[in-house]
């Protein structure tokens, strides 16, 4: 039933309840109308028996579409064939094993051949590894620890999934040299550890590398992370990705960026891993994490149409070959912000599209169509919570979106409450309209519900406005009145209406050059770092202050900073009314400290102990709050 004030109107062939005055809108490529698919796509079943749903490897997409599959038709032959020995496990939850956070294997194992025949009469068989496939006579060739045979098929969904990069490194073939994929990998590891390893050094810096360095450095192992790009977790903003750096450090871990492997000499009682710019590291155990590539080989071979590798598929997930189907981390997805072409190996996305798959085979005059990914990811990194969704500025730039970026700290509950944090995020905005179109946060609390929040909005296609009347849960202990979501809407409605001009951390050199730098925190903030030649005028002094400000500024714009962007913004307010050229930083010292990273301590100038005031403590919600006007 709709709530008052709420009417029902039909979109095409979904019902909602939808305000009156709000019309959606969605962003590129997602489609509004629902595509039918045509009637010849449903699989012709063999002459006088079921239909015969064929599943290329489990887990994520295969065994969802399976599961899915069943509860359609009860009277499929529905045969599963897992080249692995477990066919639906916790693959996210491998590093935590690792770790010791989760000590059982067994509970890795979500579903076994044993359970999903009994639960959903399925055919599962583990250890058969599909070989060769024929889309023409509709056989795959199936090669198992009996022989190989050939099974037949009326539907075939292809679940290939993706395998590790393994990059022309000399050595690379070291018995010591692991990766983290499966759940013979993790029982590997522990192994390893359990066996006297002492130094590990993992190769790369995505999500499932932090996840093993955290996981090898809460096993007490000294632990190396080698990463080519210039930061950890390359698809996070560079500031962001600061903070994760920092806090791999507090974990103990030694974090090398913009460096590779160039090779790995195999010794006795240890490895040594020669980097690209000459360092040596000894290891004991190195886990090779540079990323995964479509596992489609056999696709391939059988004609079947790929792009860069990947199994190119319409929104229903069918490929080039008449009743063949693909999902998960080998097919080519269309990013939903940008609309580029790429394989998105996440879980989430691989479950949706196999239960959509088997609508498509056994519905296929109903099936909803697979939406692009926004990309939604989030792992953990010691105290610390990192999370994206949507496109970041690299991608934004790549695709030629003009858009604006904005910095915010806003805290995850009301301050006065205890435990009060910052959640660091940053947010982009097409620069046309405000539609939303990436964010990424890093905090102690609360980062998971905001960027949920968020990437819900992508997949709507709401503008910044929107954002500013989204009605979130408030409670002090969960948030503030002023969600960081709401507070994000906000400055993004300002920047784009002209109410708030912002200058960026990058902009720094020019600045320093042109325009008069205006630090508006308090003498005692002021004194625990501050660019040289800047000039303190705390916010509440500033209307007081303005001609000492115009005779500093000399003409030259002026370009002003607080802690986190807030009091600048209202001191930019006053300026720019006052007749100057103002902008305010964008995250403010926050995001220009994460932003020099660790050449903050070179270009900020920190006066000696002796000349300080008493700084105020701010470990506690009610000093901070001093900070966050």
């Amino acid at each position: 039933m709709c709530p008052p004030g709420y009417d029902r109107l039909r979109v095409e062939t979904y019902r909602a309840c939808t305000p009156i005055t709000w019309r959606p809108r969605y962003p590129v490529g997602y489609s509004r109308t629902v595509t039918q698919a045509p009637k010849t796509a449903q699989a012709p079943t063999a002459a006088g028996g079921p239909t015969r749903i064929v599943v290329v490897g489990g887990v994520a997409g295969g065994m969802s579409c399976a599961a899915r599959a069943r509860r359609l038709d009860e009277t499929a032959q529905i045969t599963v064939l897992e080249r692995g020995a477990f066919v639906s496990y916790a693959s996210c939850g491998l590093p935590y094993h690792v770790g010791g956070e989760i000590e059982d294997t067994g509970r890795l194992l979500v579903q076994t051949p044993g359970s999903l025949r009994a639960a959903l009469d399925l055919d599962v068989r583990t250890g058969h590894d599909v070989v060769a496939l024929d889309p023409v006579r509709r056989t795959v060739t199936v090669r198992a620890a009996g022989g190989t045979s050939e099974v037949g098929f009326d539907a075939l969904v292809l679940a290939v999934g993706a395998c590790p990069v393994r990059p022309p490194i000399d050595g690379l073939d070291s018995p010591r040299v692991r990766t983290l994929r499966t759940v013979g990998d993790a029982v590997g590891l522990r192994r390893d550890i359990e066996d006297g390893a002492r130094r590990a050094l993992v190769l790369g810096a995505g999500f499932i590398g932090l996840e093993a360095a955290e996981a090898l450095a809460r096993r007490g192992l000294a632990v190396t992370v080698v990463e080519l790009a210039d930061h950890v977790l390359p698809p996070l903003e560079p500031e962001l990705a600061h903070l994760v750096t920092t806090e791999l450090r507090e974990l103990g871990v030694n974090v090398r960026v913009g460096v590779g492997a160039a090779a790995i000499e195999q010794g006795v009682d240890e490895d040594v891993v020669v980097l690209t710019d000459g360092h040596r590291v000894p290891a004991d155990l190195v886990v090779l994490s540079v990323g995964v590539r479509p596992d489609t080989a056999i696709v391939e071979a059988a004609g079947i149409a790929c792009e860069a590798g990947a199994i190119i598929v319409d929104e229903h997930g069918r490929t080039s070959a008449p009743g063949v189907w693909a999902v998960g981390d080998a097919t080519v997805s269309s990013d939903a912000v940008t609309g580029a072409r790429r394989p998105v190996p996440l879980a989430g996305p691989a479950n949706r599209a196999g239960r959509l798959v088997a609508d498509d085979i056994l519905r296929p005059g109903s099936a909803r169509p697979i939406s692009g990914p926004v990309g939604t990811a989030i792992v953990r990194v010691g105290r610390l919570t990192a999370a994206i969704t949507g496109a970041n500025r690299a991608a934004l730039d790549r695709a030629g979106t003009p858009h604006r970026t904005l910095h915010l700290h806003p805290l995850q509950h009301a301050g006065y409450f205890p435990g009060a944090d910052p959640i660091h995020l940053v947010v982009h905005v097409a620069q046309d309209g405000g539609r939303l179109l990436g964010a990424q946060a890093v905090g102690t609390d609360g980062v998971d519900r905001r960027i949920d929040v968020l990437a819900t909005a992508i997949r709507a296609g709401l503008d910044a406005g929107d954002l500013i009347d989204l009605d979130l849960a408030y409670s002090p202990p969960y948030g503030q009145a002023k969600d960081a979501v709401n507070l994000a809407g906000m400055v993004a409605t300002n920047v784009l209406d002209g109410t708030l001009r912002l200058w960026y951390s990058e902009d720094l050199p020019e600045v320093r050059e042109t325009a008069l730098v205006l630090d508006v925190r308090s003498t005692a903030e002021y004194t625990t770092g501050h660019l040289p030649g800047s000039l303190n005028v705390p916010h509440t002094e500033l209307r007081a202050r303005l001609d000492e400000v115009r005779g500093a500024a000399a003409g030259r714009p002026v370009r002003v900073l607080c802690a986190s962007g807030v009091r600048s913004a209202i001191a930019h307010r006053v300026l720019a009314q006052s007749g100057f050229d103002s902008a305010s930083l964008s995250g403010g010292m926050l995001t220009l400290r994460a932003v020099l990273g660790d050449a903050a301590d070179d270009v900020l100038h920190v006066p000696a102990p002796s000349s300080c005031p008493s700084v105020p403590d701010t470990s506690t919600p009610g000093a901070r709050r001093a900070f966050q006007p």
